[in-house]
């Protein structure tokens, strides 16, 4: 195993400097076209070595010093630039290959540190070019892979959230090519769960515009997936510890509270679950403002008669125990 890659005549960092000048070539569009396709067929072989590298194969597994003087050479220069900006000119299978290099370089340390960090920090237009790729069915799959890759690192999650690409996802996420749409909904959940603290901050600052855009084109959406995914991440962003300032802002509102009502009359037993989750929290509020009390006690004969019949379909004493105490807590009110 140890002499896994003394067979071979080139050294990782061969590899990334052969890739790097192909790939230069591949960005100038120099070359005629059967050059060119010489070159790309050559970069696609290239691309197979750096995975084999980073990921082994089936001869051996990955060697880590052979894994940190590739990530250290990659990242020296624009390589990672290159191949994000001519990977629609590769075939799928080298698109699949190099979005599986790129992924892997996010979690390699040199010396302690994750080095792809303090480069994507230094070139942060990178991560404005793959959230673009959401505008390209050709390149969208590979570019969102990459970039929640990217999103590992707190500090490319802040720059995304404090952007104006946070506003760009409400569309995404309702593109009508359906993988692109479900993939920039995942996405959107990993850059409002990863990194709690940075979240936290993101929703206390930006909770206006946030939540109204989060309600109405979200939980207010025509579309049956995007109203189910949307109710059960809000549940658990309002559920976590650090969003606890942002949850009671949230349920202390009547016009969310509405809207929470409404999707408990959803037609969709998951959608009335995820709902409920949400809806006992303005409940449970101890600091109900008048307005959302009204609106518990004008509805609340319906809201009994609705509980009471509420089930679902299978033995969980956890809900029944919160579904018990929703009830005691209107028929207080």
């Amino acid at each position: 195993m140890k002499g896994c890659f003394k067979s071979k005549p080139k050294t990782p960092a061969d590899i990334v400097r052969q890739t790097r000048e192909l790939l230069v070539h591949l960005a100038s569009n120099a070359d005629r076209e059967s050059k060119r396709e010489e070159k790309i067929a050559t970069l696609c072989k290239l691309i197979v070595e750096l995975k084999s590298v980073l990921y082994g194969n089936s001869d051996c597994e990955p060697v880590a010093d052979a894994c940190a003087k590739l990530t250290q050479e990659f990242f020296k220069e624009n390589t990672l630039r290159l191949l994000i900006i001519c990977l629609a000119k590769l075939n799928l299978e080298a698109r699949k290959d190099a979005t599986q290099v790129v992924a892997n370089l996010q979690r390699q340390r040199v010396h302690s540190r994750l080095i792809a960090s303090d480069y994507l920090e230094a070139n942060l237009d990178l991560i404005d070019l793959l959230i673009s790729g959401y505008e390209d069915q050709d390149i969208a799959l590979h570019y969102s892979v990459m970039l929640r890759e990217c999103i590992r690192h707190q500090s490319v999650a802040r720059y995304v959230l404090e952007s104006e690409h946070m506003k760009k996802f409400f569309y995404y996420i309702q593109l009508p090519n359906f993988d692109v749409a479900a993939d920039a909904t995942a996405t959107f959940k990993e850059l409002l769960t990863r990194h709690k603290s940075t979240v936290a901050e993101f929703l206390t600052k930006n909770f206006d515009w946030f939540f109204a855009e989060y309600n109405s084109k979200l939980l207010e959406s025509t579309n049956y997936i995007t109203r189910r995914q949307a109710i059960k991440l809000l549940g658990e962003i309002l559920l976590d510890r650090s969003n606890s300032a942002v949850m009671v802002y949230y349920v202390s509102s009547k016009d969310n509270l509405r809207i929470l009502m409404n999707l408990l009359r959803e037609s969709s037993k998951s959608i009335q679950i995820d709902a409920f989750h949400v809806f006992k929290l303005f409940v449970a509020n101890q600091k109900k403002p008048p307005e959302v009390i009204s609106i518990l006690v004008a509805n609340r004969n319906k809201l009994l008669r609705f509980f009471g019949d509420f089930k679902i379909d299978r033995d969980d004493d956890q809900f029944e125990a919160d579904k018990a105490q929703v009830i005691r807590e209107i028929a207080a009110l």
